[in-house]
């Protein structure tokens, strides 16, 4: 299409590591698992995270949404084969359902050992994992834009993703238990309006000033600009287990930078709605995922995620069709329909204590469903 945008594309995954046999946290890895994953050769990267039972994932910068797959495919395929080497397995969940953060142990890097050292309990109790879209596009006001007008459908990617139901043994509640603990975080939540990206930059040099943080990349928001890259970063994502699922999120969340990109260029971008609404939306989404009810900002009511998500993907079928991802966007009407892994989870838990399991069996079995989700994905995608 003749002038339209170059948007790249950028997915970071963190995984949990967890024990074949008991399936809980590993806190310990074998020094030759972590050895294997920092040599991984290849255009994705393999690297530590907050834990040493967690390890991140990184694709290559990507053109498209169907290059995007391929790359995060690829490097799940390559984690899973150094994991099965060392009898580990590898979970997609945001949270883990049995394990107790009292157990676990922070990656000894010098900034993760600051931030021990600094946000003490939160810090340790951050036993969590996420997904982090990179969308790369326009000049830095442009994505600034885009970032106050894409703030309106953050809790919409939080009811796709949902996959932190349980916590430390006991089912939370919420379908994204996650983002009870990352609210403990300062500098983080739904981000502010912001005008230009001066009005950002004014932000992190006030807080460098004052010394509360080294740069960007300590503003932990739901939304942010990446200060290693020229990309807007969606980090309000819970993990999936199901690559259909975390494509379906990345393919949505680029085709609302395309449409919000040219609405910035067009100077045709809606009001903004009350920051408070947002906030209450975004509660809403982590505690009843897809069967929330959202508030609708144009109507003045509250809608069914079905009727709220029919009408987004109609406006947005162009730009599918520009970036080549009906598939994948179309698969968001799947996970309303049929649930995100939060629903999955819970419905396996229901199922098992109906069937006699005590609570500590039916959790474990849990664990192994979100693990052979994890590998069944990887699997089936390799052969489509």
């Amino acid at each position: 299409m003749k002038g339209d945008p170059d948007i790249t594309l950028g997915i970071e995954e963190e995984f949990f590591l967890v024990d074949r046999d008991t399936l809980n946290l590993v806190a310990h890895p074998d020094p030759g698992l972590l050895t294997a994953f920092e040599d991984f050769q290849g255009t994705c990267r393999v690297v530590p995270e907050l834990l040493r039972s967690q390890v991140e994932l990184n694709s290559p910068v990507c053109h498209s949404v169907a290059e995007a797959r391929e790359a995060i495919v690829a490097v799940r395929r390559a984690v899973l084969g150094y994991t099965d080497q060392y009898g580990v397995g590898l979970m997609g969940s945001s949270t883990h359902p049995f394990a107790a953060w009292e157990t676990q142990a922070v990656t000894p890097r010098e900034r993760y050992r600051e931030f021990a050292v600094l946000y003490q309990t939160v810090i340790r109790q951050l036993v969590a994992s996420g997904m982090h879209v990179h969308a790369g596009f326009g000049t830095p006001d442009e994505r600034i834009q885009v970032l106050t007008a894409m703030r309106r459908y953050l809790p919409l990617f939080l009811t796709l993703s949902g996959s932190s139901p349980f916590n430390g043994g006991h089912v939370t509640g919420f379908k994204s238990a996650r983002m009870n603990l990352m609210a403990a975080l300062p500098r983080s939540g739904v981000p502010p309006v912001l005008p230009s990206w001066a009005d950002y930059d004014q932000i992190v040099e006030n807080y460098r000033r004052l010394g509360f943080v080294r740069d960007g990349s300590e503003i932990w928001w739901d939304l942010r600009p990446s200060v290693r890259f020229p990309t807007l970063e969606l980090r309000i994502a819970d993990i999936c287990p199901d690559v259909d699922d975390a494509m379906s999120i990345v393919a949505l969340y680029a085709c609302l930078v395309r449409h919000l990109l040219n609405a910035v260029r067009a100077g045709r971008l809606p009001a903004d709605p009350p920051p408070e609404i947002i906030q209450q939306n975004r509660w809403l989404a982590q505690r009843y995922g897809v069967v929330a009810f959202l508030a609708d900002f144009e109507s003045g009511t509250r809608v069914d995620l079905v009727d709220y998500v029919e009408e987004l993907l109609g406006l947005l079928a162009a730009d599918a069709a520009a970036l080549a991802c009906e598939r994948e966007v179309e698969h968001v009407r799947t996970i309303i329909r049929e649930g995100s892994s939060a629903d999955r989870q819970l419905d396996h838990f229901r199922l098992c204590r109906l069937d006699g399991a005590g609570v500590e069996e039916a959790l474990r079995s849990v664990a192994q469903l979100i693990v052979d989700e994890t590998r069944r994905g990887v699997r089936e995608n390799s052969e489509s």
